[in-house]
């Protein structure tokens, strides 16, 4: 990152109240998203290049030579070892041991940790730096990362992302009810309060705190927080209280180690006093809100703010409400879109140079056969209801190479627990209709499908979305249309909906979906890659893959299609190979 973007950053911090900063390496960034916006300002200070930021710790010096002791930093430590790849050779804490001394000589205040599951790993880590004979890390805040488990599909890809190991005691525990997603989240609540208990029974040397990853999912926290009483008393208990809240640091004040219970703008005159422009209402509903008794009730889904704490009982990624704020969560950490690291794509998917070579890709992975994942994809296997309308998704791309990317059934009441389809709570039933996103030609999308949904016949039964890579975009819908798909009727429950197709969603889904094009076509035709992997090899094959690529991403429109038929749940697949039909008689 450059130096101007930094500076920046750091000014805006400062004019906002922002006095703590975590310090992160981060992602390597893409050249172009941070592009300076004045025209020329490369040639203006030829020095400030990406090479001067590399690591942390030359950010953390960088802030404490340009702003003196005005922020806390905090840098990042990893208790089971950091990986830089998805698939790592080694991971061993002792190996980052000595990098994690010189950011924190360097000058950070406080240690945070990547998310873990196992409580002996964190334990051993922490006596390891307490003792180290550096003594850098014999009374800094150490503060664990910890997320609570919303479904076990997120839980599987965000630890294969971090790199944090599941024990088999906890999997043992989730094998049994991983398909119902309430029972998961209540081992998650269970496990990550032994994790915090079991901490709060080890005395520490020095001051240590909670961080919770909450994808903005807060409900599992305040459970958790409940749990493990670690809301703090009222001021007027606080006398009375044992020293159950001493271990819970505080904010640090202007970057010293003077602690304080909150950062005061008005300590510094230069900050703006944003304190002030609150009204008695405002303030009073503030208290209100960060009250421990609110947070209780959100959490139990009741008071001012029960919408938001139940609108995610059942997160879904990109197809869940789009009004909540936990709205496609962000569990990728890399910096490329694609879902395996970037020298293995062209040994996974090869150098495709036409049409056929990528149905082929298609059609072998719907067939279980290599490539395991697709570009698109963040699992290695099929879903099991895949199955059922396998024969469908293998007409539609190998007909009209129409490349599927997401699908699932039509499913009419069928029970909660049922092995493939079921989900939620026992003794409930389960509803879907069937839908299908996929890449077409443009051509076949304005002269074949698109006329061919809007027929009389067709267009009461379905609803479809589609967009290209320029900014096109096409619906049946209005603007505020809301598609449940996936629901789910409970006992003593009001109808959950598990799975929808909107427009904000889909719009947003839009923007990633063709920048997996324009990612694979930079691994097949990036330096040092060319020639590498499966399919044809060669500088000139990679070349000419990376142009077909980039071919597909400005020739494509990406269509989601929903049947509303889930009673019937062939008419779908009907009305499209319809289309496919009448395309290939037209041609």
């Amino acid at each position: 990152m450059r130096r101007k973007v930094v500076d920046e950053t750091l000014e805006a911090a400062r004019a906002l109240g922002v006095r703590n900063i975590l310090a992160l390496r981060g992602d390597r960034p893409r050249e172009h998203e941070y592009r300076l916006v004045e025209e020329g300002a490369e040639e203006q200070d030829e020095k400030d290049s990406n090479e001067e930021f590399t690591w942390a710790i030359d950010l953390v010096r960088y802030i404490r030579k340009t702003h003196g002791d005005y922020f806390c930093i905090g840098v990042a430590a990893y208790p089971e070892g950091h990986a830089d790849e998805s698939y790592p050779r080694e991971q061993d804490p002792k190996h980052d041991l000595q990098y994690l001394v010189e950011k924190t000589k360097a000058g950070a205040d406080f240690i945070m940790t990547q998310l873990f599951y196992d409580l002996n790993a964190y334990l051993k880590f922490e006596k390891v730096m307490r003792e180290h004979e550096s003594g850098v890390f014999a009374d800094i805040p150490i503060i664990p990362g910890l997320m609570p488990i919303q479904s076990f599909d997120i839980l599987k890809r965000t630890t294969k992302l971090s790199h944090a190991k599941l024990p088999t005691e906890l999997l043992e525990r989730l094998e049994g009810v991983k398909g119902d997603d309430e029972a998961v989240k209540q081992v998650g609540v269970d496990t990550v309060s032994e994790i915090v208990e079991g901490i709060q029974r080890v005395k520490s040397n020095g001051p240590r705190g909670f961080h919770f990853y909450t994808l903005n999912l807060e409900k599992a926290v305040g459970y958790i927080v409940e749990r493990c009483r670690l809301i703090p008393p009222g001021r007027d208990d606080m006398d009375e209280q044992d020293n159950s809240f001493n271990d819970v640091p505080t904010l640090m004040l202007n970057g010293t180690n003077k602690s304080n219970t909150f950062s005061n703008p008005d300590l510094d005159p230069s900050l703006p006093a944003l304190t002030s422009r609150l009204s008695s209402d405002s303030s009073s509903l503030h208290n209100h809100l960060t009250s421990s008794p609110s947070l209780l009730a959100t959490t139990h889904g009741t008071g001012p703010s029960s919408r938001e704490a139940t609108w995610d009982d059942y997160p879904n990624g990109r197809f869940g409400d789009a009004r909540s704020p936990a709205f496609a969560p962000p569990l990728s950490y890399s910096p490329s879109t694609l879902t395996i690291p970037p020298h293995l794509a062209p040994t996974l998917w090869g150098n495709p140079t036409t049409p056929a070579a990528i149905t082929g890709l298609f059609t072998a992975h719907l067939s279980g056969k290599s490539p395991t994942q697709l570009p698109w994809s963040d699992s290695q296997s099929l879903s099991p209801e895949t199955a059922l309308i396998l024969p469908h998704l293998l007409a539609l791309n190998s007909r009209r190479n129409w490349w599927t990317i997401a699908s699932q059934p039509a499913i009419d009441g069928l029970p909660s627990s049922d092995r493939i389809h079921g989900w939620g709570p026992a003794g409930g039933f389960v509803f879907q209709k069937a839908f299908v996103e996929f890449f077409l030609p443009a051509s076949d999308w304005h002269q074949i499908l698109r006329p061919h949904l809007e027929s009389v016949n067709v267009r009461e039964q379905v609803s479809w979305y589609a967009a290209d890579s320029a900014g096109g975009f096409d619906s049946s819908e209005n603007s505020e249309a809301v598609h449940a798909v996936t629901w789910g009727m409970f006992p003593g429950k009001e109808i959950a909906t598990a799975t929808m197709v909107e427009e904000v969603s889909f719009r947003a889904w839009v923007e990633e979906a063709f920048g997996v094009w324009a990612e694979w076509a930079r691994c097949v035709g990036g330096a040092g890659i060319s020639g590498e992997g499966g399919g044809e090899g060669g500088v000139g094959s990679s070349s000419r893959a990376k142009g077909f690529l980039k071919e597909c991403m400005e020739g494509c429109w990406l269509v989601n299609v929903i049947g509303h038929e889930f009673r019937e749940g062939g008419r779908l697949w009907d009305i499209l190979l319809e289309a496919a039909e009448q395309g290939q008689q037209a041609s």
